[in-house]
């Protein structure tokens, strides 16, 4: 089921058929986690905004291209509601906002990042640890 669904329960919004197991990004305090379990685990931050377009189709096309076996956690950040969050991703990782935005984390540092179409791109296995 794709986070959006969970999220909000529109089923105009999600492809049904992901299967990926999306971690809340809700708090501040994730950050120091995600870069902690990042030497041992590469860990994957989507900033999406709910309201765009763009942003919309990225993810669904993202959650149907993801290959789920990969080892490589997943957390979402939806940027509407945890704005101080995603100044703090800027922040801390030197990396300008976009949304969507993707960012690789591995070994505490960004590994690569993308935004818009662009992060449909991103080999990420090729980042998995």
């Amino acid at each position: 089921m794709g986070i959006i669904k969970r999220l909000f329960g529109s089923q105009s919004e999600v492809d049904n058929t992901s299967n990926l197991d999306w971690n809340l990004l809700s708090d501040l305090t994730q950050l120091d986690t995600i870069t902690t379990d990042s030497n041992t685990k590469t860990q994957i931050i989507f900033k999406h905004s709910t309201r765009c377009g763009i942003s919309s189709g990225v993810l669904r096309k993202f959650e149907k291209q993801f290959d789920v076996s990969n080892s490589i956690v997943l957390h979402f950040l939806d940027l509407l509601r945890y704005r101080d969050i995603s100044n703090e991703i800027a922040s801390r990782f030197n990396i300008a906002h976009q949304s969507p935005q993707l960012l690789i984390i591995k070994k505490g540092v960004v590994a690569k990042h993308d935004s818009h179409y662009g992060i449909l791109e991103l080999d990420v296995v090729e980042y998995q640890l």
